[in-house]
């Protein structure tokens, strides 16, 4: 019993860090993108002139949370390099799987938010009927590849950490 407690007080509190990082930003993406976005789109709202700009705001905000996370989650991981779990054969790829999760903020705040809102943006007042761009759908399609990347990469990354607790 009380070689149990030791090990739970000899935890590093970066594994902690990651984990809980890792956690919040899967249940605020999936929130995202399987509760609000949804319910914008059922409501009309994406339908509208002003949407573009909702969804630069809403998207803009919630990549800057996404690039912190990102940050915490490859610091955490490159601290715990110096750890006790230095030893196992998968420090390489946590440092990769972390990497690459920094990458797709990226790309999704610099890239993908900015080209899709540029691209629904209604520059014609006088216009009334709006079309969905045809650059639109392979935006889209790049941004859920990004989400299910990030999503397979950091549940990996967790259910690693998450063996190793």
């Amino acid at each position: 019993m009380t070689a149990a407690s030791n090990l739970q007080l000899k935890r590093s509190p970066w594994l902690t860090t990651v984990m809980l990082t890792l956690g919040f930003w899967f249940s605020s993406s999936l929130i995202l993108d399987w509760v609000i976005i949804p319910s914008l789109y059922v409501s009309g709202m994406m339908t509208q002139s002003g949407f573009a700009s909702a969804g630069y705001l809403i998207f803009w905000n919630f990549n800057r949370i996404e690039l912190v996370c990102a940050a915490l989650i490859l610091t955490g991981v490159l601290a715990l390099k110096n750890t006790q779990f230095a030893a196992n054969n998968w420090t390489r790829g946590a440092i990769t799987l972390s990497v690459l999760l920094l990458a797709v903020s990226l790309v999704d705040t610099y890239f993908l938010t900015p080209q899709m809102s540029a691209a629904g943006l209604q520059l014609n007042l006088f216009e009334s009927a709006t079309e969905m761009p045809a650059i639109m759908s392979q935006l889209h399609a790049g941004y859920w590849i990004m989400e299910a990347t990030k999503l397979i990469a950091g549940g990996t990354l967790l259910g690693w950490y998450f063996n190793q607790d």
